[in-house]
């Protein structure tokens, strides 16, 4: 007689998804397919009509390959439409490039040369760019972002061009706008004026020098202090380290509160602050006494000689003492020197106190070097200048002394060397109340107040983002909008030659030129003659050449894109975006320019939120540079694990911090990974024969267990929802990752598997798993869709039935029983404790798997009555042969091994194996699966 196989008479689970990802190769298929297909567009069909969520993409800059940066924020970005997608709104993602600015224009200088003429340089620029973007967005759409990468927004776009300078236009017409000579921050390697949003700080070493002014009213300085006529030369001292500054020296601050003390030293008479005698006299090398002290407005208007007066004619002028708050005794000597064009402070002094414009001293170029006639020191670059200063200073008898310091100095953004103030014609957007030029509708109210405001009415993502934010609008200076670059949006603006003012149709010509760039594009403006607009009047005004800071590109995108190149996101009070996404550096960068422009032109913000995320890290939290080869490039990353393991990585990294990464760290991702692709494989699986139209079990007929687990899994959605609308992603993560391994794994589908694979493949038990199973596996892909897109979508070929996961919304359970959760909870903690006792006797070598076991479980009254409401299923849940419940008023458990045979088919230790003349080798359970009416199961 031949042995029946009892194996194949079970259900065992049979799934196309593969259990290995093979991501890498795949992956590269499926980014291909999603287009052809026109995946992004199915998405949009499904969701016509709908509600709309807008996250506006801040543009990255069209300039090399993408980094991992770059990618974490994409991917971020990808994951939050995607859930809001899933959520039911019409989540459209337009992916955006920043195409002008200064690095484009260096590339190009580096490639061809300077000297390039005008039109050449914005040519090869538009030509770079467009190159760059398309690498880049290759890169992008491999990490699995899915958005509207045939139409995506870019700042060059003829149309952008011409909307950008429109809302140059409108903040004219509000007010806003006007021009002036100020000292602005000046980068050399930029050649360019640069805005405070391009600054950041790092430390420089500067010589530290103190400069002896010589007294040009002795008699007046002698009255001054109440003393008798001085017999020797008196001087006051300024202590600075920027010597390069001395050279355009106009005049000296004094503290009007702070008292100056007349000291007497053998090389003569010094003014300087009271409580710093001492420190200036020790750092002189002088004995010294003073003779006399007062406030600071006993001082006003004395003059004092230039250092190098009595060195060269060119210098033979007097700088007058002003009084300012700024000047202090926190260090130096209390008096503090003043070249109104290399210091806002000083700007404003001089010029409050009549100093014209065009009598400010300004011999440093915007290369850096002084001008060819400056005296002594005509044509050096100003930082190599500094010690031929100090040398010239000390051969004049003026150098009172000199050393070196380390302190925080404004460097450029771009190029990280240090900046200078510069004083220079340029356009502002003004933050207080002033006035414009060319107002026609001015604001109710300053664009500080407004920003401000608008800031109390953002929500911020997380919430430390709007101190800072704030912080910075309440202390900025005016923006300086204009360029002296090529490669930009042009200010369109005609200047008289004689006067310096805009030409009065100025508002006209601005339209205008915003309707040429529209047809032909920013080079059309390069190539206008004036003539052919200004007739007669062209050889009185000269055209602009200035181009509009790189920022005000970007910060003005929402006006265009939002409301012109892809409309739905602007409403009748404007544009505005559900959020704004970046690293928390954009505070100072695209989050502060576009929230100024929109409160420009609005009276609010673009945005509803912001969101912040840190720097990319290697996994000592160090910076990432090729100098310490901690780099991870996230191509190299796709083609090693997979787009896939990237995404999940983003996710599972708190991203209000800086984000740790290396190859220990994405190995932990890969793992995680696989427990969560083994834990969808189970569950597909196990539905393969399950037709939900025939097969579904009514709620009232699902075994309890399964009610429980539909419960279980409907109270961790709600959880990760909740998530989801905070824009948190690791939470979700680790709770997924908690809930396959725990809930699951090691607990319902362990229960299950006999069940699922033991009972008949139709029976009322099996379809109950089956039921509770299949809209598991529905909720769970859309949880893990929004990060594991790739594996989201594999999944749901395999087991859905609309063109894509994202076309679906979040799994709706319907009316599950939550009063189940406290009963399983407790379940589920007594079956913890019984599998550490079974364990333990299994380390002796007396059982071997669970089923082995037969379990005296001595309980307390309640659970008890817990554990009995579970009948003869309770074997099942522990997993176990056989289950005998005793009253204790303590809780243990017994273990002993079975004495009776092993079934063949089921593996339960069983008193009836062999008692079934026909199978003597399996139970009278199993008997009755394969050949009788089955099993009845109530619970588990």
């Amino acid at each position: 007689m031949t042995t029946p196989d009892y194996r194949s008479t079970l259900n065992l689970p049979d799934t196309p998804f593969p259990m290995r990802g093979d991501l890498p190769k795949r992956e590269p298929g499926w980014v291909k397919a999603w287009d052809e297909q026109g995946l992004y567009k199915r998405l949009r069909d499904a969701r016509c009509g709908a509600p709309k969520f807008v996250l506006h993409d801040g543009p990255p800059y069209a300039n090399g390959q993408i980094h991992i940066g770059h990618a974490a924020n994409k991917i971020l970005k990808d994951m939050i439409v995607k859930a809001r997608q899933l959520a039911g709104f019409d989540a459209a993602y337009i992916p955006g490039w920043d195409c002008h600015g200064l690095p484009i224009e260096n590339q190009i200088e580096k490639t061809f040369g300077r000297g390039l003429p005008r039109d050449e340089v914005q040519a090869k620029s538009r030509a770079y760019a467009t190159e760059q973007i398309d690498g880049q967005r290759t890169d992008f759409k491999r990490l699995g972002v899915l958005g509207e990468w045939d139409n995506p927004y870019k700042t060059m776009n003829f149309a952008n061009e011409a909307g950008e300078i429109r809302v140059l236009k409108r903040l004219f017409e509000r007010g806003f706008v006007y021009r002036g000579l100020k000292p602005v921050y000046w980068c050399f390697d930029c050649g360019s004026s640069l805005a405070e949003f391009e600054i950041e700080y790092a430390d420089k070493q500067s010589p530290a020098v103190d400069v002896a002014f010589l007294s040009a009213e002795p008699e007046k300085l002698a009255a001054a202090f109440g003393v008798a006529p001085l017999t020797k030369d008196a001087f006051t001292v300024i202590w600075t380290t920027t010597p390069w500054t001395i050279p355009a020296n106009q005049a000296l601050n004094l503290n009007p509160e702070l008292p100056y003390a007349l000291v007497d030293t053998p090389k003569g008479y010094f003014v300087v602050a009271e409580a710093l005698v001492e420190k200036c006299l020790a750092r002189w090398q002088l004995e010294g006494q003073a003779v006399a002290t007062v406030p600071g407005r006993q001082l006003e208007l004395l003059k004092f000689k230039h250092p190098l007066a009595h060195v060269h004619p060119g210098y033979d002028r007097e700088s007058p003492v002003y009084l300012a708050d700024y000047a202090t005794a926190d260090d130096g000597t209390g008096v503090v020197h003043s070249a109104p064009a290399y210091g806002l402070d000083d700007f404003q002094s001089c010029v409050a106190h009549g100093l014209a414009f065009d009598d400010i001293l300004n011999p440093v170029q915007g290369n850096g070097a002084y001008a060819a006639d400056l005296p002594l020191f005509g044509g050096q670059h100003i930082w190599k200048a500094n010690p031929v200063i100090a040398q010239a200073l000390k051969d004049a008898g003026r150098l009172m002394a000199e050393s070196k310091i380390t302190h925080s100095y404004p460097h450029c953004w771009r190029h990280k060397t240090p900046v200078i103030y510069r004083a220079a014609a340029q356009w502002f957007v003004r933050m207080d109340e002033g006035d414009g030029l060319f107002t026609t509708d001015k604001a109710p109210q300053s664009l500080r107040q407004t920003a401000l405001a608008a800031i109390d009415a953002t929500s911020f993502y997380p919430e430390n983002g709007r101190a800072r934010l704030h912080d910075m609008i309440a202390g900025r200076p005016d923006w300086c909008i204009s360029r002296q670059r090529s490669w930009g949006v042009p200010l369109p603006i005609f200047l008289h030659k004689d006067t310096g003012e805009a030409h009065p149709n100025t508002l006209d010509f601005i339209e205008r030129a915003a309707q040429l760039v529209e047809q032909q594009g920013i080079e059309a403006w390069s190539k206008l003659d004036p003539a052919e607009w200004l007739g007669a009047e062209a050889a009185q005004y000269t055209k602009g050449n200035d181009i509009l800071d790189v920022w005000f590109d970007s910060g003005s995108t929402f006006e265009h894109v939002l409301k012109g190149s892809h409309k739905g996101a602007a409403h009748d009070t404007g544009p505005e975006a559900d959020l704004y996404l970046e690293g928390h550096d954009q505070h100072r960068g695209w989050f502060h320019s576009s929230l100024l422009i929109a409160c420009a032109l609005y009276g609010r913000a673009p945005y509803k939120g912001l969101l912040t995320h840190g720097f990319v890290v290697d996994g000592q939290g160090r910076k990432m540079s090729k100098s310490q080869g901690n780099v991870v490039a996230p191509q190299a990353v796709s083609d090693k694990y997979g787009a896939e393991i990237l995404r999940l990585w983003t996710a599972a990294t708190d991203y209000s911090g800086d984000l740790g990464l290396d190859d220990k760290i994405l190995a932990r991702v890969v793992d995680s990974y696989r427990r969560v692709r083994n834990t969808l494989r189970f569950l597909l699986a196990n539905v393969s024969d399950f037709d939900h139209s025939t097969d579904t079990v009514v709620p009232d007929q699902l075994l309890e267990v399964d009610r429980y687990a539909l419960a279980r899994a409907a109270e961790l959605q709600a959880d990760i929802l909740g998530h989801f609308e905070r824009y948190e992603f690791h939470p979700v993560v680790a709770k997924l990752q908690v809930y396959c391994s725990e809930d699951l794994g090691a607990f319902y589908l362990d229960v299950l598997k006999d069940r699922l694979y033991t009972t008949a493949p139709k029976s009322l038990a099996r379809r109950s798993a089956q039921t509770a199973l299949w809209q598991i596996t529905h909720a769970m892909l859309r949880w893990m869709a929004p990060f594991l897109s790739f594996t989201a979508e594999e999944a749901w070929a395999v087991f859905g039935k609309g063109p894509s996961i994202f076309t679906e919304t979040y799994w709706n359970f319907g009316t599950t029983e939550s009063a189940l959760l406290a009963k399983w909870a407790r379940i589920h903690d007594i079956r913890d404790e019984v599998n550490k006792a079974i364990e333990a006797v299994r380390t002796t070598g007396a059982v071997g798997a669970s089923l082995q076991a037969e379990l005296t479980l001595h309980v307390n009254t309640e659970d008890e009555a817990l554990l009995r409401s579970l009948g003869d299923d309770l074997r099942f849940v522990f997993i176990t042969s056989a289950v005998t419940l005793v009253p204790a008023a303590e809780f243990s458990v017994v273990v002993t091994p079975s004495t009776h045979a092993k079934c063949e088919r089921c593996w339960h230790y069983r008193a009836d194996v062999g008692s079934i003349a026909a199978h003597p080798t399996i139970c009278g359970r199993c008997d009755s699966n394969l050949h009788g009416a089955g099993e009845t199961r109530k619970v588990a």
